[in-house]
């Protein structure tokens, strides 16, 4: 019975310190939605939108408070990455669901679609059923600023920089387990430092090369953030212009490399980026796309040679690095250029970066994993053989139950999408635009060809909306997480046994 009791109180603080650092998510994300009134400077026309904003900020702080001072222990409790996970889940729903009330209110939208491009914005996805050639700037700002603090996962890397103990935990359960130095707090300021300049420095380049300054700060955060969410129905393709795809294209790149790449590259450390799996399989993968999407599809769309090789260079790039920028649409497009591109959608991006997807780094260790087999065979069975691998600014040797996680991860991914496919179809949808959409929700994309829009039905809606929140915490803190908050449930609830 004692020991029952114990467990009891140790599951309490636990949950206290838990619940205690929603709260302090909760605080800074009211900061954050309060960001787009800074548009009432230069539009005060829109100043009947800021209740739209400024009631959900105050309901998100007032929570944040009352949660934070209720909860909050003296005691110095550091979190375990499954504790950190419950942090994770339960700040990015409560955020989410308050995010949704902007749309809703300022657009009319039914809360449903609301929460749709809520959920699509924080999770860097870009799937919209916004009309944006209707709604004002104050909503199209706050679609951008919410792709850039859900891409750096920028809530919970600012309460890591004030937390201290509890970081750890929270940063390895939202997908930023590399920490660039060992300190987590100077890693978490170092991180929003880099993403920070990406952000300025592509705001100042798309200005410098066309974009209206309002356009160019909505595009520097979506690309840098590999978002997707765009000013204008035509995406990237509105300006058909050189010099934007030009300053478009590395932003996708930099946001599609984890932080712990970028860190090496801003510190002139090229031979360790060169050793990075994940950089080797991009610059294998990327130009070999685009060279068969140029000859098997865009030449014959696009007669002129710069625009086809423009189209297949910048669509390759927007598949792969999950960002969903486009510069054309794809409905005169071929079976082949379709497929590849869903390829490149389910392949996704870099670990520890802002994209989606089953990760780069995933894919090229299931290709090593061939090699070693290959090897193993041809040497002698007595032999032990070796699986090194370059992971960030580390050599690694991968171990079965590495290979395991990741196989388990990759099974899980793919009979999700198959089942999301098969209810898309259900629905209504060709098989061919169900695979390709499945392919852009799951894996945070936001390319589409059409099927989604504020009318589609509310069963399709709901299985992209899981699928994007699904992809962006990659199933298994969701999952990790809902059964430890069960668990740990039923075990404070259950009564102690009596004594005889």
């Amino acid at each position: 019975r004692d020991r029952a009791v114990r467990e009891k109180q140790y599951l309490k603080q636990r949950y206290a310190a838990i619940i205690s650092s929603v709260g302090m998510i909760l605080l800074l994300s009211s900061a954050v939605m309060l960001t787009p009134l800074l548009i009432l400077l230069s539009r005060s026309g829109e100043a009947d939108h800021a209740w739209a904003f400024g009631l959900p900020s105050a309901s998100l702080f007032l929570l944040g408070i009352a949660l934070w001072t209720a909860f909050r222990s003296p005691l110095n409790i550091t979190l375990t990455v499954q504790e950190g996970g419950i942090i994770v889940l339960l700040s990015w729903i409560v955020v989410i669901l308050f995010s949704a009330w902007p749309f809703a209110s300022a657009l009319g939208l039914p809360y449903s679609r609301a929460l749709f491009e809520s959920v699509s914005g924080w999770t860097t996805t870009g799937l919209s059923v916004v009309d944006v050639t209707s709604a004002g700037k104050m909503i199209l700002i706050w679609r951008s600023i919410i792709q850039l603090a859900g891409g750096a996962g920028l809530a919970i890397l600012m309460m890591s920089a004030i937390v201290g103990p509890v970081g750890v935990g929270i940063s390895s359960a939202e997908g930023r387990s590399d920490q660039l130095v060992p300190h987590v707090r100077q890693s978490a300021r170092l991180v929003l430092i880099i993403y920070g300049c990406y952000a300025f420095a592509g705001t100042f380049a798309y200005w410098m090369a066309g974009m209206s300054p309002f356009d160019a700060v909505n595009h520097s955060f979506a690309a840098v953030s590999t978002g997707g969410f765009s000013t204008r129905v035509e995406s990237i393709g509105y300006w058909d212009s050189i010099a934007i795809e030009a300053v478009t294209l590395p932003l996708m790149i930099l946001g599609n490399l984890s932080f712990v790449t970028a860190w090496l590259l801003w510190r002139g450390k090229l031979r360790m980026v060169t050793r990075n799996g994940e950089v080797r399989l991009s610059v294998v993968l990327i130009p070999l796309s685009a060279a068969a999407i140029f000859l098997l599809t865009s030449h014959a769309l696009y007669p002129q040679l710069g625009k086809s090789i423009r189209v297949a260079v910048f669509e390759t790039v927007t598949a792969i690095t999950t960002t969903g920028f486009s510069t054309v649409s794809y409905g005169n497009w071929n079976a082949f250029g379709i497929f590849l591109l869903i390829i490149l959608m389910l392949i996704g991006g870099g670990t520890c970066s802002t994209a989606g997807g089953i990760k780069q780094f995933r894919v090229y260790l299931l290709w090593k994993m061939l090699y070693w087999e290959i090897k193993r065979y041809l040497m002698p069975r007595i032999t032990v053989l070796e699986r090194p691998m370059w992971e960030g600014n580390r050599r690694v040797f991968v171990d079965d139950a590495r290979i395991r996680q990741v196989m388990v991860f990759i099974f899980l991914y793919l009979a999700t999408y198959v089942f999301g496919v098969m209810i898309l179809c259900a629905c209504g949808y060709s098989l061919a635009d169900s695979l390709f959409e499945f392919a852009s929700a799951i894996g945070t994309v936001g390319l589409s060809v059409g099927v989604t829009t504020a009318q589609m039905p509310d069963a399709a809606l709901w299985t992209e909306t899981i699928a994007m929140f699904l992809g962006r915490l990659e199933f298994i803190v969701v999952l990790v997480s809902l059964l430890k908050i069960g668990g740990d449930g039923r075990r404070m609830s259950a009564r102690a046994p009596r004594e005889k």
